[in-house]
């Protein structure tokens, strides 16, 4: 799409976010997993199952 067909469109009213903005190819970065290991007190770990129980997840995905 060329420029002056764009800003025709746009003062028209027209959704062309599709003609700028490829989703399939779209990426967000610094999101992959990495697995570490991490020592915490027992009554963390007792406090985080208690808070993955209630929330009815396993206590590696509470949210801090």
């Amino acid at each position: 799409m060329k420029t002056e067909e764009f800003d025709k469109a746009f003062d028209e009213g027209s959704d062309s976010i599709d003609d700028v903005v490829q989703w399939d190819k779209g990426q967000r970065p610094d999101l992959k997993t990495k697995s570490i290991n991490l020592d915490f007190p027992a009554w963390m770990i007792k406090a985080l199952d208690k808070e993955a129980a209630r929330l009815g997840v396993t206590h590696q995905t509470v949210d801090l």
